[in-house]
């Protein structure tokens, strides 16, 4: 009497794909909360604008450019619950990394009135990234809810 079998244990990689999947490998879709995507926006800012500082003299235009793959990023790789983070993340990610590039000097308030410059003159980026985010997150959630609505077909 046989009550225990045993049983063949194998790779994720060596199984079968089911009906309707390619058995070609995929890389992961990465998905971060809502807080994951705000800090990732952050450090990918401060990193940009530090390599920006020493690659390129502080230059506001590879920043502001640099900010919009970023902002888009953010905005693909948030969790579908936590959407509404990606726009607000994204204008405090630009403000947190344009202190390296702002050319504040002469102390504390000297530091402040460059962030606070670079900040005012250089928002068309900071909308244009907001502005991103904002649409990629709309497009995302339609689609969600579209394919909520959807019935679902028996094959």
């Amino acid at each position: 009497m046989e009550r225990y079998k045993a049983r063949t244990v194998r790779h994720p990689a060596e199984r079968t794909p089911g009906p309707g999947r390619s058995p070609v490998r995929r890389l992961p879709r990465p998905r971060l909360t809502g807080l994951g995507g705000g800090l990732f926006a952050c450090a990918a800012m401060f990193l940009i604008g530090g390599l920006d500082w020493l690659l390129f003299d502080a230059s506001l235009f590879v920043y502001g450019l640099l900010f919009l793959p970023v902002a888009a990023a953010t905005a693909l790789w948030v969790r579908p619950a936590d959407l509404i983070t990606a726009p607000i993340t994204a204008p405090i990610a630009f403000a947190a990394g344009v202190w390296p590039v702002s050319g504040g000097s002469g102390g504390f308030a000297g530091e402040v009135m460059g962030l606070v410059s670079a900040l005012s003159l250089h928002a068309g980026w900071l909308y244009a990234g907001t502005l991103v985010a904002a649409l990629i997150t709309v497009v995302r959630k339609a689609v969600l809810i579209g394919r909520r609505r959807m019935p679902r077909r028996v094959a």
